[in-house]
């Protein structure tokens, strides 16, 4: 990933925290939407000055097509789409808010569209690149009380594999990973630190995301790959 220009979303989140410096560390050039200056202060603490320098930050809405295009579109290209952002709500189907419902489907999936929908307008142009989208375990094996987010999930899945079958013939790949539980500091509080040995951690996730959004796995594409740790 030397040289290559990515998009990382999420970058400043708890599995982001573990993905940047890995991706960094591949000799990307990065570049990463925010809501809160206070991630981005976090993300600072946790990597070198000579690699955070070569991340640039763009105040970005990711719900909003027009924040989304500006955000593309500010950028020199676009080699590798890293879209990280997500999250999930728990709660009985019959008692679930449609209101709610429709959040969790902005936050995961239709973010997801977004991003690869401008993503790939700019890889089109140069015929090469690289997404990697992140479903989750219960996209393929879903669970009660998570509905909505196993649906939206599912809706990644199906959504990356139809941009591999789009782009079969080009030298642009599409593959999405699911992992189970993963071992950041929001689900060590919301769980409990029990199990957390068994989880998926961050870093280990970043080296099959960096393998997928690197050139040479260009033979891969529309692969669902599970990352389930011990769990």
């Amino acid at each position: 990933m030397k040289g290559k220009q990515v998009l990382l979303t999420g970058g400043t989140g708890g599995l982001g925290r573990g993905v940047t410096p890995v991706v960094l560390s591949k000799g990307a050039e990065v570049t990463i939407p925010y809501r809160s200056a206070k991630e981005v202060e976090n993300l600072k603490s946790l990597i070198p000055p000579a690699d955070f320098a070569r991340i640039k930050f763009i105040e970005t809405d990711l719900t909003q097509e027009k924040s989304v295009e500006n955000l593309i579109n500010s950028m020199e290209r676009v080699d590798v789409l890293i879209h990280l952002v997500g999250g999930f709500s728990m709660g009985k189907v019959n008692e679930y808010e449609f209101d709610r419902w429709k959040q969790d489907f902005d936050l995961n999936l239709n973010t997801t569209f977004l991003v690869c929908k401008h993503s790939l307008r700019r890889m089109l142009e140069n015929d090469y690149g690289r997404i990697v989208t992140i479903g989750s375990r219960g996209a393929v094996e879903p669970a009660g009380q998570l509905a909505a987010y196993c649906a939206a999930k599912a809706g990644v899945v199906a959504l990356t594999k139809a941009i591999a079958d789009e782009t079969k013939e080009m030298n642009i790949t599409a593959n999405v990973v699911l992992p189970s539980i993963i071992d950041t500091p929001s689900n060590r509080q919301a769980m409990g630190t029990e199990n957390a040995d068994k989880w998926v951690k961050p870093e280990s996730l970043a080296e099959v995301i960096c393998f997928l959004g690197s050139e040479i796995a260009k033979d891969t594409s529309g692969a669902v790959i599970p990352v389930y740790g011990k769990a």
